[in-house]
């Protein structure tokens, strides 16, 4: 009997649709019952479609990677998500001073994620850049379908200050790939 309180949910867990978690809860008579508990509508693989930066002063947008970038966003239902954006053109670097400019057009993190209404937070673990390691990412979020818009805080970007606040507007599709 003891066995089966372990089994029971795990296999409720594996049997679950795509996009839903499982949450176990003991009756007052002592037995577990696994619930399905639906995923946040954002689960799922996401590509890339614009990346703009705004300027909050002016309303300009400009395309800081180029006109057609490239990434991807990917939300686990367990919680946890991956983003990576690539500019426009990247080449393999040969010198050092290539090699090390080739971070300037990469953006990449994950972590564990949670919803709080339109914005998504991530507690970041991992980072291209190392001072994103240890902070909580937020993000607002507008979901319209199939398409999934991202925009950051405003905020003065180093590479371009002298243009204020702005804030980055990235825009994904769902992947539909098939193998």
């Amino acid at each position: 009997m003891r066995s089966m309180r372990f089994v029971v949910p795990f296999l409720a867990a594996a049997l679950l649709p795509f996009g839903a978690t499982a949450s176990a809860q003991t009756t007052p008579g002592g037995a577990e019952v696994t619930q399905a508990t639906p995923a946040p509508p954002v689960v799922g693989t996401w590509r890339l479609v614009s990346y703009e930066v705004e300027v909050q002063a002016t309303g300009e947008t400009f395309p800081p990677m180029g006109d057609h970038p490239s990434g991807y966003t990917i939300f686990a239902p367990e919680g946890r998500v991956w983003f990576v954006l690539t500019g426009e053109g990247r080449e393999a670097g040969e010198s050092e001073r290539e090699k090390a400019r080739l971070l300037e057009t990469v953006i990449a993190y994950t972590g564990r994620y949670r919803i709080e209404g339109d914005t998504w937070i991530t507690a970041v673990d991992v980072a291209w850049n190392p001072a994103w390691v240890g902070t909580e990412q937020r993000r607002e979020f507008k979901l319209e379908g199939d398409r999934l818009q991202v925009l950051t805080p405003w905020r003065v970007m180093p590479n371009w200050a002298d243009k204020g606040e702005t804030r980055s507007i990235i825009t994904f599709e769902r992947a539909t790939e098939t193998p």
